[in-house]
């Protein structure tokens, strides 16, 4: 049972009023890419969230497990790896996701794909935000539609806003620290805010 509530319509100025519990953010970064540059912007999700107090967070690195392809469900899968059931208990433990995803030839990487359909009842209702990332002048805006499908079609509660990234080189640095930090920080706090607003929403019906 959440025990959060969160009053948000657009955030601004980064504020949000906070009333009980803080929710947990899970970040996935989507890219095992060798010279990948999309985690530059999960980095900056992170640091932007906990800042700016709007919950706990963690980074769920798609690198770091570096799963095999799997060829069933984890609910039908005997003997399954440990890692992959420590990530679906991430998953299924955030109240909210934040999936960044670069764009590879108009469309988002098999390592997310691979993530994302190995699961089934942990995504069912979970609101999840998506951030792509692009080397290119628009960001990624190609994979939108394949990725939010799919997850529709497993459930999810995709959020509407969105946080496209274009020329990823030029606009965070490999700290994840944004060459316009105020103007991104102010995109940031809406996208942010619609996630948590999606967050509040089911945590109060759930409630009821």
């Amino acid at each position: 049972m959440l025990t959060f509530y969160y009053l948000t319509d657009i955030v601004t100025n980064n504020q949000i009023k906070q009333y009980h519990n803080m929710p947990h953010i899970a970040i996935i970064s989507a890219s095992v890419r060798t010279g990948r540059k999309s985690h530059r912007v999960a980095l900056y999700f992170k640091n932007y969230i906990e800042t700016n107090k709007i919950g706990t967070v963690e980074i769920i690195d798609l690198n770091e497990y570096q799963f095999p392809v799997f060829s069933e469900r984890l609910q039908y899968t005997k003997d399954p790896l440990p890692k992959l059931v420590e990530y679906a208990n991430k998953i299924k433990a955030a109240d909210g996701v934040l999936i960044v995803t670069p764009e590879y030839n108009g469309g988002y990487p098999a390592a997310l794909k691979n993530a994302t359909d190995v699961l089934y009842e942990e995504w069912h209702r979970k609101p999840v935000a998506i951030s792509t990332v692009s080397n290119g002048p628009w960001g990624g805006a190609q994979v939108i539609t394949s990725i939010q499908f799919s997850l529709w079609k497993i459930r999810a509660w995709t959020v509407p806003a969105l946080f496209p990234v274009p020329m990823i080189d030029k606009s965070f640095d490999e700290n994840g620290i944004p060459a316009d930090k105020e103007a991104v920080d102010k995109r940031a706090s809406v996208f942010v805010g619609e996630l948590v607003w999606c967050m509040s929403a089911k945590g109060k019906m759930e409630q009821q």
